[in-house]
């Protein structure tokens, strides 16, 4: 069973950048494709961003593309979302879920979310 603790969310105003962190535990970090969701108030969960186990393939949502970069760091096991150039259209709470397979997929884990909040 993995666990999942993602931080980083905040207060920030249009144009500014976040990073947000989530560490596993209780398993093999290594041996799950990672990702982050999110949900806006109203609106159904969306995937952001994907990254696969040893964090050599990508992949992100149309809407993000140039502006948000997932890695990980298999050593920490932690993955990270750094999102640069945030729009006000970014408020969501974000997710960080793990997949036991190569690639990221609909998450067999999530963990609680942290509150991204854009100001315009």
């Amino acid at each position: 069973q993995v666990q999942l603790v993602e931080s980083g969310g905040g207060l920030v105003q249009a144009g500014g950048s976040l990073r947000l962190s989530c560490v596993a535990s209780g398993g093999t970090f290594s041996n799950y494709a990672m990702s982050w969701f999110r949900q806006a108030p109203g609106k159904e969960r969306e995937f952001v961003a994907g990254i696969s186990r040893g964090g050599s393939s990508t992949s992100y949502v149309d809407s993000v593309k140039g502006r948000f970069t997932i890695s990980r760091d298999n050593a920490k096991n932690t993955v990270y979302l750094q999102m640069n150039s945030l729009k006000a259209e970014d408020t969501a709470v974000y997710y960080c879920a793990a997949d036991r397979s190569p690639y990221w997929s609909s998450g067999d884990y999530w963990g609680q979310g942290t509150q991204v909040t854009v100001s315009s």
